[in-house]
């Protein structure tokens, strides 16, 4: 077998993309540039550990649509299994569950979205985000750029 440079290069160039490519948390996401309509196929997101404060919890999540695309909305997927963590909101949050359960703690209440289910949660609420077990949602907030408002 005589191989020259350029094609075992290119063959050692492909397979090592192929392997870095199983460990890259990419998501199906297309832009259609005349339009700027945006996809992002949902069971491509792979959420990722998200610091809530609060060892031991295990919430990941993943920006779908950020300052990038929309300088007014931002949106992503969290996931959460068995835990709860506090937070409060200097934004408008709408949430859809897409699995499981959620429910939103505050004030002494509790309010349950079951998959299906849509959530409002208005700016300057303090709130528990609670999952009794895994759960699979949507969030979209408003303005996009929250963490930069004073």
């Amino acid at each position: 077998m005589n191989l020259s440079k350029e094609t075992l290069e290119a063959t050692v160039r492909r397979i090592l993309l192929e392997e870095l490519a199983k460990y890259e948390h990419t998501m199906d996401k297309v832009v259609d540039e005349a339009s700027g309509v945006l996809c992002v196929k949902g069971a491509s997101v792979k959420p990722e550990p998200f610091d809530t404060g609060k060892p031991g919890t295990k919430v990941f999540l993943k920006d779908v649509m950020t300052l990038e695309e929309s300088k007014r909305l931002m949106a992503g997927i969290m996931e959460m299994d068995t835990t709860s963590f506090e937070w409060t909101l200097d934004y408008d949050e709408v949430d859809y569950i897409i699995e499981g359960v959620l429910d939103i703690e505050i004030q002494g209440k509790r309010v349950r979205g079951e998959a299906g289910d849509i959530l409002f949660i208005p700016k300057g609420s303090s709130i528990s985000f609670v999952s009794p077990g895994k759960t699979r949602f949507l969030y979209v907030t408003y303005p996009a750029d929250w963490a930069e408002q004073e």
